[in-house]
């Protein structure tokens, strides 16, 4: 059934049960704002701001904007772009685009006024909704906008060249709208991170969806009574689709402005979360918050916290032990995935196998996978392949982009582009990118495998590593190095260090600075390699 057929589903049987609360601690008392009629405010004994809607409240919602998209004339098939930041009307008007048999178009919040343009003519947007965030970059390219689309203002103080979206949708039905929606129809495009140019858009039907929402349960053993602590971007498969775990069972959901380690441990004390999906930074951060004594675990509600897992990256087991050191009750779990494959879960460890901490798992609920060579073969278990995922959750395509869908699928088979290996257990470990691999004097260095050695050094908060051009090798391996707050650590301590490394994969370069991370929490490597190697960028780019 399609995606939307769950929310309907929650709406009639837990209707008035708590679906969403928005939090926002950056917020103080007197700076809250009532949002017109259309939003509903709920009394809190807590200082922050927040903000809560009831499934039915919920539902509501997305029929009112789906119903305000078809009296503008928007058809089955179209599609409508959301830029806002994580808040409470994200997740009504997706599921209203979707209602109303339209494609929901995610854009990334860090994109500039060039690539929001760049997206929305690449999916073919009609729509665009956005918020006071976007402002200065919507207005960049608003005169061409629209001409072409549909603006809505998320917002007070809706600009002249936009329509007042909290006006137009309490003015348009409340009733479920009549569209016949299919399993096969299309319904998301989300956008890959566009590491290596302009990002692709990525082509889901509803069949994905369901998906992830049925996987995410069955993976976390998500039940009703749960309470998912959601703080990355909505915008991103990787948000969305473990709260779709959240709506498979009809549970509440916490969307948390912030990512501190004091506004972490307060929403899950105060708002009784019992699972966190943080980045590896994140849990870095709470660790060392952990460790100086800034933040004490008896100030805080923590018991009924079961389920922290971690997506997005490699993992460094030294930090997944460490976190056990902490709460040893907790439930762990590591989810590996792409948005060409709906996001997390295609492989995951699996929360009864922390003893392969270092492993991203074996095959998730309805996948398959295996490990091929240059030509496509299967290697030998044990020897370094390409991972590639076939299941329910594979994309259509790249939106009308035939050239590079050839490139990544291939007789239903997603080619990752990430180099992995198998254990003799059958689990999965990630080795690297394909084209973050280092050629260094013949050798192929794995940056994953230097950088997860490196963490297990008490005094390192972050570490990356990439390739710098070299004369004689070809390239070195250097390490980007980010010290813990107070301590010291010089290039003769790493060397040190690294002496237990075999020699050709120890980094000849040393470089202590922030470990840049996009929105996702992942190694920006793009952006390191041109903040220390410049031109050099381009030829791995071009390798990849």
């Amino acid at each position: 059934m399609p995606i939307t057929d769950l929310l309907e589903r929650n709406s009639k049987l837990y209707g008035e049960e708590v679906a969403l609360v928005e939090i926002n601690p950056e917020i103080k008392e007197e700076q809250r704002v009532t949002w017109k009629e259309y939003e509903l405010i709920q009394p809190t004994s807590t200082s922050y701001y927040r903000r809560q809607i009831t499934w039915s409240v919920f539902d509501e919602k997305a029929n009112r904007v789906a119903n305000m998209l078809m009296e503008r004339g928007i058809k089955k098939g179209q599609k409508c772009a959301i830029l806002l930041m994580n808040c409470l009307e994200w997740l009504p008007i997706y599921f209203g685009i979707l209602k109303c048999g339209a494609v929901a178009v995610p854009l990334n919040f860090r994109f500039t006024s060039e690539e929001i343009d760049y997206c929305l003519k690449a999916s073919d947007s009609d729509v665009l909704f956005y918020g006071p965030e976007f402002i200065g970059r919507i207005e960049d390219i608003a005169e061409k906008l629209k001409k072409e689309m549909l603006l809505y203002y998320v917002g007070d103080q809706c600009p002249s060249y936009a329509e007042d979206y909290y006006k137009q949708v309490s003015n348009s039905s409340s009733t479920a709208p009549r569209v016949l929606i299919e399993d096969k129809d299309d319904a998301a495009i989300y956008f890959s991170s566009g590491t290596t140019g302009f990002p692709k858009a990525i082509l889901h039907i509803h069949t994905a969806l369901m998906q992830s929402a049925k996987m995410e349960a069955i993976h976390h053993e998500t039940t009703h009574e749960d309470n998912f602590l959601c703080i990355p971007p909505l915008y991103h498969t990787g948000a969305k689709m473990h709260w779709f775990g959240s709506l498979y069972t009809g549970s509440r959901a916490v969307l948390l402005k912030g990512n501190s380690p004091e506004a972490v441990f307060r929403a899950v004390s105060e708002e009784h979360c019992t699972i966190v999906w943080l980045l590896v930074p994140w849990a870095q951060d709470i660790l060392a918050a952990l460790d100086s004594g800034k933040l004490k675990m008896e100030d805080y509600k923590l018991s009924q916290w079961r389920l922290m897992h971690i997506g997005a990256q490699p993992i460094p087991p030294s930090l997944v032990r460490h976190w056990l050191q902490y709460f040893p009750h907790h439930k762990y779990d590591t989810n590996y995935g792409l948005s060409e494959s709906t996001g997390p879960g295609c492989v995951h460890l699996g929360m009864e196998n922390v003893h392969k901490v270092g492993a991203i798992g074996v095959p998730g609920y309805g996948w398959k996978t295996k490990i091929v060579d240059e030509e496509g073969n299967p290697v030998k278990q044990g020897e370094i392949g390409e991972l590639c995922v076939k299941g329910p959750g594979v994309m259509v395509c790249y939106y009308k982009n035939p050239e590079a869908t050839a490139e990544i699928l291939k007789n239903g088979w997603l080619f990752t582009g990430d180099m992995a290996r198998q254990d003799e257990d059958g689990f999965i470990f990630l080795v690297d990118r394909k084209k973050d691999v280092i050629i260094s004097g013949g050798e192929n260095l794995y940056p994953v495998q230097i950088e997860s050695f490196l963490m297990k050094n008490d005094k390192i908060h972050d570490a990356a590593v990439i390739g710098l051009p070299d004369q004689r090798l070809g390239e070195i391996a250097a390490a980007i190095i980010q010290v813990k707050e107070g301590m010291t650590l010089t290039e003769d301590d790493v060397d040190a260090f690294c002496v237990d490394l075999p020699r050709y994969k120890r980094p000849r370069k040393i470089i202590f600075d922030k470990v840049i991370r996009n929105a996702t929490g992942k190694i920006d490597k793009p952006k390191l390699r041109q903040k220390y190697c410049g031109d050099h960028l381009v030829e791995k780019q071009n390798q990849g």
